[in-house]
């Protein structure tokens, strides 16, 4: 089955990381779903109904966006709220839509690499700033793999290697969930 990928940024047009992952995977639709929330749902508001049925026709499950304020953007959050709903995400009467699902994360930081460290500028690590959703999936018991990052782009613009490289990356990462 295909992984389904959840887009959320806010700009997608304007963005350089998540637009071009967006692009690359759109290439290949028999594999991906690429599901841009900004898109669907401008309002919003989200049909849960619909993206828990989208969810199930999938096998993976992977959130695509940038880190805002050492978070997600709102509307994921939104989502994460409504969609994984008692019943169906957890707890009783069906809660188990997610369980063994694969799911992972893919992360434009804009914030160099370094920083994100114990000794860094700001003294946490990406992955300890991303274990909300970790912790999330698991509680969903979910199969939460390692998230995929790239770095940066707040101090440097990549280059069109660097970008090809980073979206053939993130291809494998998800081939390999």
């Amino acid at each position: 089955m295909k992984t389904l990928v959840i887009v959320t940024h806010p700009s997608i047009e304007t963005s350089i990381i998540n637009k071009r992952w967006a692009d690359e995977l759109k290439k290949y639709p028999e594999k991906y779903t690429v599901h841009e929330l900004h898109k669907v749902y401008p309002d919003g508001n989200i049909n849960v109904e619909k993206e828990q049925q989208l969810i199930e026709s999938h096998s993976n499950l992977v959130l695509q966006f940038p880190v805002y304020w050492f978070n997600s953007p709102p509307l994921l959050k939104k989502w994460l709220d409504d969609v994984f709903a008692y019943g169906w995400a957890y707890g009783s009467n069906g809660g188990d839509k997610l369980k063994n699902r694969k799911a992972a994360l893919a992360v434009s930081a804009g914030i160099k690499e370094e920083d994100y460290r114990e000794e860094g500028r700001y003294q946490y690590t990406l992955e300890h700033l991303l274990s909300p959703f970790e912790t999330s999936f698991r509680y969903c018991n979910a199969d939460y793999r390692p998230f995929f990052a790239f770095y940066g782009t707040e101090s440097f613009e990549p280059n069109a290697g660097e970008l090809d490289k980073s979206a053939l990356d993130y291809l494998n990462f998800i081939d390999n969930l």
